[in-house]
């Protein structure tokens, strides 16, 4: 379970003890985490995921913890009944958080249409069921892909989006529903630009995995991790408790929301050669990751950026966001989590926040 600051929480809990939350996408590996929160904060939280990318082992433990306030609808975000059941139980949902998206650029690049009619209809959908639904406001997971790659750092909302993939043009899209359907219907709207998202329960037995659970599952298993590309490019690798609070934040904010964008990430970059080097070392016996550490390189996969680095001022301004928790401690984390799933003992959610 994540941990916050007890002044984050204070700040928080009068604002969601007690506040009916719809989660899309809450089975994943991001809605997880976020449904922890918020229940320690004391939500009633329904979820709505088709499983197509996740599994519904985490979220099962929570329903049997407390099946008063956990209820999970098996659908997919483009069935409007499914939705609109979503969003009505218990009393109807005032908060929306869309998670739910076909991620991976690289999966977008072989699978483009699928990828805009999940992540780009698939908006909509959650944005007109929301407005009948009476929902007060949606909290949108857009993506720094939005921005392409540009030689700018750090990349700022006042920069013009260029994405580089189906995956970041069809999350652009779903910025620009957003903003519409506040300008249009009055929707109170907030969209959050992720920046590298990694942490404890981040899948990594997929193609289209990320490059940190990638990187210690091959190091755990004893193989050479692979970096496609030559390994200079950057990102800004966020905490996923970095993450969920800065989601927290723009749900809570007090001040009037209408599609604005904002960076949560950490404001740092770090190249993928130095991210698996510190990888290495937090995974392997200290000499053997001096003395046997070789990558092996691969071809750079098509439509992914070079560098990548958020200003995170806009979001600090106006949602009161702060990072809670630097790369190097939740790489620390994040591969205690992994040795424990090697070592067969990975336990369910814990208590308290």
């Amino acid at each position: 379970m994540l941990r916050f600051p007890a002044e984050a929480v204070s700040r928080l809990r009068p604002f969601y003890e007690g506040r009916v939350v719809c989660v899309t996408g809450g089975a994943g590996f991001i809605g997880g985490h976020l449904i922890d929160a918020l229940l320690a904060l004391g939500s009633l939280v329904t979820v709505i995921d088709d499983l197509s990318n996740s599994s519904l082992a985490h979220l099962s433990s929570l329903i049997d913890l407390d099946p008063d306030r956990v209820h999970f609808i098996h659908g997919s975000i483009l069935d409007d009944a499914a939705l609109d059941e979503a969003i009505g139980l218990q009393g109807g949902a005032r908060t929306v958080f869309h998670l739910a998206a076909l991620g991976s650029v690289p999966r977008s690049v072989k699978y483009p249409e699928r990828t805009f009619g999940v992540n780009a209809v698939g908006t909509l959908r959650v944005l007109e069921a929301s407005r009948s639904g009476g929902v007060q406001r949606v909290v949108y997971a857009s993506s720094s892909s939005v921005y392409g790659d540009g030689n700018r750092q750090p990349k700022s909302e006042t920069m013009l989006p260029a994405p580089a993939s189906p995956y970041g043009a069809a999350k652009l899209a779903g910025e620009q529903l957003c903003a519409t359907w506040s300008r249009t219907y009055g929707l109170s709207t907030s969209v959050l630009r992720y920046f590298n998202v990694f942490g404890p329960r981040q899948r990594h037995d997929s193609a289209y995995a990320a490059v940190i659970p990638l990187v210690i599952r091959r190091l755990i298993a004893g193989e050479r991790p692979q970096i496609f590309g030559d390994g200079a490019q950057t990102r800004d690798f966020t905490f996923v408790g970095n993450t969920v609070l800065g989601t927290l934040a723009a749900g809570a904010c007090g001040k009037p929301l209408a599609g604005e964008a904002c960076n949560i990430a950490t404001g740092t970059r770090t190249s993928l050669l130095e991210l698996t080097e510190r990888l290495a070392a937090l995974t392997l016996e200290g000499a053997v990751a001096g003395s046997s550490f070789k990558p092996e390189f691969k071809p750079a996969r098509p439509g992914e950026v070079l560098h990548s680095q958020a200003d995170i001022a806009l979001a600090k301004g106006l949602l009161g966001y702060e990072p809670v928790m630097g790369m190097e401690q939740g790489l620390v984390q994040t591969v205690a989590w992994y040795r424990q799933v090697a070592a067969g003992t990975a336990g369910g959610p814990a208590e308290g926040m």
